[in-house]
């Protein structure tokens, strides 16, 4: 089943406060709170966590991602989330 194309903005307005997965065009991923988003849809996340090849670098807190470096960004999902904490 295909993707629908979905207006940014809103998605990532709706996205505030919960927490999401970043994906880098370098294939770093970053799971945090978004925090906010500027018109220029920059990212800004708190109680980051670094991924790198699927296993957890470290936790950075408080980070800015520049919105040209982005590849994707998803939500991610209460019971992932959940699942995670539990491990």
């Amino acid at each position: 089943m295909a993707a629908l194309p979905m207006n940014p903005k809103p998605f990532l307005n709706g996205l505030t406060g919960k927490p999401i997965m970043v994906k880098l065009k370098w294939g770093m991923e970053y799971k945090g709170y978004l925090v906010s988003v500027d018109k220029y849809m920059n990212l800004q996340l708190a109680n980051t966590e670094e991924y790198i090849d699927d296993a957890l670098a470290g936790n950075l807190g408080e980070i800015l991602i520049r919105c040209n470096n982005v590849l994707y960004i998803r939500g991610v999902e209460d019971e992932e989330e959940e699942g995670q904490m539990a491990e």
